[in-house]
């Protein structure tokens, strides 16, 4: 079967698939970072356990071939959905304390790891299960279930972990709920398989000669140029629970608002920022929605310290983390095309989390040092930065050379 004759599914089919790579995320950045932010561990070291779980997202462009060139993608998607689930059962069956952390560094980068194999398997089923003109509300629904995902693992993890007698319960609970989201499997076809030469090694070339046809071309470029720039990385989400504390928050407050609402916010984000890719260029939406989020920032900054305010800023920061994603997710399906899909789309989604790590670390230490605001106002002039950079290169037209007779 041709992608051309490939049943298209809904976009909402992907939302589902890809919940559990944004639950266990979430489960990280809120029900673990609060225990351990509860038992006396500063944000900084919070923050480095963060960063290690992008590690395996910064690399994984090296095994996504295997991906593109061995088994059907349904296959590595159940196989990666059960490896998640055991993942965030032994993250929550970690004891969250400070002796502890070099144990939860393990958990945490081997749980990251399984999770790429899913997502990938997500990524190449979006690719060939949409048409071009879909690709902004495919990235929306696709980012939408990221983020819902993120919401629901936080949120319902942290309210599980506070609620459950013994805390490997969350972990144990919101396993099984990663593994029952391989259902929605059924809504989409399997995507046909990449012509393969009997030889792992000519198959690897050909996949890279793929990849070099899209990152030469000019909306490549301007891709694989965004994912490097620290715009729209929504770092400070990562540590929200952290520092609730500067706030006033409550746990509660924390695992509703950050969690749940979050979630929830952020789906609708991202379903409104794919549908605008869909009616303008896509990559200025993309600074365009970056801008939005530094100016939620800055005004955070500036708002008093209180639970109300912290309700209300990082529920409109989420809306604007929605945007952020959708449009980052719409740009790379638009570059990537077909072919092997899993490789070309997990080299701009690996290079795309240096920034998110590496702003994660850099808000992490403003904070320690400067406090919420430093943290705050650290994100937006990176962003800003990056947006002058990202803006100039877009404006940059190479001459055409003349031929001489």
């Amino acid at each position: 079967m041709t992608s051309s004759r490939m049943r298209h599914a809904h976009p909402a089919v992907f939302m589902f698939l890809i919940i559990p790579f944004g639950a266990m995320g979430g489960y990280l950045t809120t029900a673990v970072a609060y225990q351990l932010a509860q038992a006396g561990v500063n944000a900084e070291e919070i923050a480095g356990l963060v960063a290690v779980s992008y590690i395996p997202h910064t690399w994984k462009f090296l095994w996504a071939p295997v991906v593109d060139t061995r088994l059907r993608r349904k296959t590595w998607y159940l196989l990666g959905a059960i490896l998640t689930a055991v993942g965030v059962f032994a993250m929550g069956a970690v004891p969250a304390t400070s002796a502890s952390l070099p144990l939860l560094y393990g958990v945490v980068l081997g749980l990251n790891v399984a999770s790429t194999f899913l997502a990938m398997a997500v990524e190449s089923l979006v690719a060939y299960g949409t048409t071009e003109d879909q690709k902004g509300r495919a990235g929306g629904w696709f980012q939408a279930g990221n983020l819902a995902g993120s919401g629901l693992g936080g949120g319902a993890g942290l309210w599980l972990a506070q609620s459950l007698p013994d805390p490997w319960m969350s972990g144990a609970v919101l396993g099984a709920a990663c593994a029952l989201c391989s259902i929605a499997l059924i809504g989409v076809m399997e995507p046909p398989p990449l012509t393969r030469t009997g030889s792992h090694g000519r198959d690897v070339a050909n996949v890279l000669r793929d990849l070099w046809h899209v990152a030469r071309s000019r909306t490549g470029v301007l891709a694989l140029l965004i994912c490097f720039l620290p715009i729209g990385t929504s770092a400070a989400s990562n540590l929200w629970a952290a520092v609730a504390d500067d706030w006033h928050a409550s746990a509660d407050t924390v695992a509703l608002v950050t969690g749940v609402v979050s979630g929830g916010v952020s789906a609708i984000g991202c379903l409104v920022g794919g549908h605008f890719c869909d009616r303008m260029d896509r990559k200025m939406a993309y600074a365009l929605y970056g801008l939005l989020q530094v100016a939620c920032a800055v005004a955070m900054a500036f708002a008093p310290r209180t639970e109300v305010y912290y309700i209300v800023f990082t529920t409109v920061y989420a809306f604007t983390n929605g945007l952020t994603f959708a449009a980052f997710s719409a740009v790379v399906f638009e570059a990537i095309g077909h072919g092997a899909a899993a490789t070309k789309y997990n080299v701009f989604a690996s290079l795309s989390n240096m920034p998110i790590a590496y702003m994660t670390v850099v808000e992490g230490w403003a904070h320690t040092r400067w406090g919420a605001s430093g943290l705050l106002h650290s994100e937006a002039l990176f962003a800003v930065a990056g947006l002058l950079v990202f803006m100039a290169a877009a404006a940059f037209k190479p001459r055409r050379r003349v031929r001489v007779l």
